[in-house]
């Protein structure tokens, strides 16, 4: 294994790849070190640890969000928004390619139709960046009015503000320059290992939280320290790395059979081969839709609290379902929002159809079914019956964190860290930097990584 992995700085251009992403890497976690123009620290970290704390779901809904855009909001820094606009921005554009026809053209020219709606998505990654920004900052000063706010007092009005948020801006742009030239001169996909490290930053806090719980008390059987949570955690930490190999690489492969071309004298075609469909075609994108859409109730319901229908019996438990508990409702909701929205992206990023007509126009057809109209069927029912089989692990992966917290009172860092999608997104990047890595060892007839 040693070997190989001196395998890789063996090539030269290989190991100015992965100098280049890494020191890029480096330059994203020095950012978080580079404080805002007219924020007082102080104040700002103290109005979102408010937000923070135990039991509290916007709390714990605004670290998943923390989780997946690679950011910190209580940070008052130039990377406090993390890559979450651009991706928001790519994630718009994607759902409106498929009903708006003018994108939906660009996404068929190829690499020019790519290039323009590349340029699309940063200028509405712009836009989105400077009001999220903007109406963060306006809500964290509410939050401290009684203290002053969290702007420095010899300023006044919305200068301040704007500031900060042009500044948060241009972090979040910076950002994603970062992430393709990782794309262009590094390797693996920069955007996701941007992510990756924001993950990776947060394990002294969770090694820390571990440590406070159990390690630094006389840890025994039973108990709210009891060893046997330590070994629960620890066996769910090695069968979620487990699962999500086994989901991620996992495909149903389709056989297919050219047909035979006569050309002269050869008979060229008539090769069998197979046509792989991911199992987990959506990705981790069900999750962060669905856990970004159960923040709304949240809000509704904590502003209801505040009103005279605050006393009513419904309310009061629904607003405990989505509340610290995170009951039975908040878990139904959570796994069939997952559902939803796994076949959802499913649909937009699979076609059948178009991949049926690709089948035909190179000649090539799936055995027992007609081309065309009959096979774009067959893969259409194909790939439903493996969405249900993704969809079901997601929607594990995502409520393990929750039931974890709820059953065995251990602290929601920890619980999301160990069992939930920070190590779905972490294993499922590392496979793809591996396999990208792998292609360039294969190129070079060295041996792969994941090669036995």
């Amino acid at each position: 294994m040693f070997a190989k992995f001196a395998t890789i700085f063996k090539i030269p251009e290989l190991r100015k790849k992965i100098y280049l992403t890494l020191f890029l890497l480096f330059v994203y976690r020095m950012g978080f070190y580079i404080a805002l123009p007219h924020i007082d620290q102080v104040k700002m970290a103290a109005s979102f640890k408010q937000l923070q704390t135990p039991g509290d779901s916007l709390g714990q809904t605004l670290e998943l969000v923390e989780l997946f855009s690679a950011s910190n909001f209580g940070n008052s820094t130039i990377f406090g928004l993390g890559i979450m606009p651009y991706i928001s921005a790519s994630i718009i554009l994607q759902l409106l390619g498929s009903v708006y026809p003018p994108l939906e053209k660009l996404q068929k020219e190829g690499e020019a139709g790519r290039k323009k709606i590349n340029e699309y998505t940063r200028y509405l990654t712009v836009a989105l960046c400077f009001v999220q920004s903007y109406m963060w900052l306006l809500f964290l000063s509410r939050q401290m009015a009684g203290q002053g706010g969290i702007l420095y007092s010899s300023y006044s009005g919305n200068y301040p503000t704007i500031v900060a948020a042009f500044t948060m801006t241009t972090g979040t742009i910076f950002l994603m320059w970062l992430g393709e030239q990782i794309d262009e001169y590094g390797i693996g996909n920069g955007i996701s290992l941007i992510i990756m490290a924001g993950i990776l930053s947060r394990i002294p806090k969770a090694l820390n939280k571990l440590y406070e719980t159990y390690l630094a008390k006389n840890v025994g059987l039973g108990g709210d320290t009891g060893v046997e949570k330590l070994l629960i955690l620890a066996v769910l930490f090695v069968a979620v790395i487990v699962g999500v190999i086994f989901i991620t690489q996992g495909q149903r492969r389709i056989p297919t059979q050219s047909a035979k071309h006569v050309r002269g004298r050869r008979v060229w075609g008539g090769q069998k081969q197979f046509l792989p469909l991911r199992v987990n075609q959506a990705g981790v994108m069900p999750i962060i839709f669905a856990s970004s859409l159960l923040m709304f109730p949240t809000l509704i319901l904590q502003q209801l609290r505040s009103t005279s229908m605050g006393q009513w019996f419904i309310i009061e438990q629904l607003d405990a379902s989505f509340g610290g508990e995170r009951g039975y409702v908040y878990n139904m909701c959570y796994i069939g929002l997952i559902y939803f929205f796994c076949y959802f992206w499913t649909a937009i990023t699979f076609n059948p159809k178009d991949m049926a007509n690709n089948l035909k126009d190179y000649g090539s057809f799936i055995p027992g079914h007609r081309p065309g109209k009959r096979t774009a069927e067959y893969l259409e029912r194909v790939m439903v019956r493996i969405t249900y089989v993704g969809a079901a692990f997601l929607a594990l992966v995502a409520v393990i964190p929750t039931v974890i917290q709820g059953f065995l009172n251990i602290d929601f860092v920890i619980a999301s860290f160990f069992g939930g999608t920070g190590l779905l997104i972490v294993v499922s990047v590392g496979l793809d930097l591996v396999q990208k890595i792998d292609s360039h060892l294969v190129m070079r007839n060295y041996g792969g990584l994941l090669e036995s």
